[in-house]
C-alpha cells in the first residue's frame, strides 16, 4: 500500500511540476510577443514617418522640376506643371499594369483545397501536398 501512495504522489507531483511548466511557457510566450509587438509598432511608426517624409520630398521634387523647366528650358508654366503631371500620371498607369498583371496570375488557393478535398474523402486523391510543394511549384 505504501508503494501506490508513494507513486500516487509521484503523479500528483509530476501534474503539479507539468501544469506550473506549462503556466510559466505560456507567460514567457506573452511576455515575449509583448516585447515583440512593440518593436514592431516602434518600426511600423518610423516607416510611417519615413514614408510621410519621402512622399513630400516628391512634392517638392515635382516643383524643382516643373520650375527648372520655366527657367531652363523657358517653358510656360502650365506647360512645365503639365508635363510633370502627365510624367506621374504615366509612372501611376505602369505601376496599375503591373499591379495587374501580378494579380491576374494568381490561382488562389488551390493547394490548400486540393489537400482539404484529401483530408475530407479519407483517400489520397493524387501526390500529396508536401510532394506537390518539395518541386518548388
Amino acid at each position: 500500500m505504501a508503494e501506490d501512495e508513494s507513486l500516487g504522489a509521484l503523479v500528483a507531483q509530476a501534474s503539479t511540476h507539468i501544469s506550473t511548466l506549462i503556466r510559466s511557457e505560456i507567460e514567457l510566450a506573452k511576455a515575449e510577443l509583448s516585447f515583440n509587438a512593440k518593436r514592431v509598432g516602434v518600426a511600423a511608426g518610423l516607416f510611417a514617418a519615413a514614408a510621410f517624409i519621402l512622399h513630400l520630398v516628391i512634392i517638392l521634387a515635382s516643383f524643382f522640376l516643373a520650375y527648372g523647366l520655366v527657367s531652363w528650358a523657358h517653358w510656360k508654366e502650365w506647360q512645365a506643371f503639365g508635363v510633370v503631371t502627365l510624367f506621374y500620371l504615366v509612372l501611376a498607369a505602369i505601376a496599375v499594369l503591373i499591379g495587374y498583371r501580378r494579380l491576374k496570375g494568381m490561382t488562389g488557393f488551390t493547394k490548400t483545397a486540393r489537400s482539404l478535398q484529401v483530408l475530407k474523402s479519407g483517400t489520397p486523391a493524387g501526390p500529396s501536398p508536401a510532394a506537390v510543394t518539395s518541386d518548388g511549384s
